[in-house]
């Protein structure tokens, strides 16, 4: 048995739909939003390769390297910013965060 185009895009799929559920369950820890938002990447991610593979084209592929680095960036700033959270309000929970309204 083979590996087909509609296995990589149905585990596609299932990531991106526990990415989401993890968002909609879970509003109360900053790092584990953080975390379901690069599972939803990734997911993503995963099915530009597939489609690239598939179709015989390098494009996806190189375009997976550009949501790559603006994701590590993504993290990168959003880690600092939950680091500078916890050292002024000594907690990460979101609905201790009001005070960020404008």
């Amino acid at each position: 048995m083979s590996l087909t185009l509609g296995h990589y895009l149905s585990l596609g799929a299932i990531l991106f739909a526990l990415s989401i559920i993890g968002i909609f369950l879970n509003r109360r820890n900053l790092i584990v939003l953080l975390m379901a938002i690069e599972l939803m990447l990734l997911a993503v991610n995963m099915n530009f390769v597939a489609f690239s593979h598939y179709l015989g084209d390098m494009h996806g592929q190189v375009f997976v390297f550009f949501i790559l680095t603006v994701a590590a960036a993504e993290s990168a700033i959003g880690l600092a910013i939950l680091v500078l959270l916890f050292r002024n309000k000594s907690s990460i929970s979101v609905d201790e965060l009001n005070t960020l309204k404008g």
